[in-house]
């Protein structure tokens, strides 16, 4: 969440939710997703030869219902 959505409300919705409980709240920096998946030079490869596949037609489409019919 960006922090400027930190609102006094999110506290009152946590607070109604979990009420009368003990909760752990984490706070940390978000990270890039892209970037970390880029640092290593295997992983960059990899996707580099993915997305030339599909810029290539050589991809597969299917909706959301059909990928979770076949994998799970």
């Amino acid at each position: 969440m960006d922090v400027d959505e930190l609102i006094l409300e999110l506290i009152s919705s946590i607070k109604s939710v979990f009420k009368n409980k003990t909760i752990n709240i984490t706070v940390t920096e978000a990270f890039d997703e892209t970037e970390y998946l880029l640092s290593s030079p295997a992983n960059k490869a990899h996707l580099e030869k993915s997305i030339k596949d599909i810029a290539d037609g050589k991809g597969i489409i299917m909706s959301v219902e059909e990928l979770y019919k076949k994998f799970s």
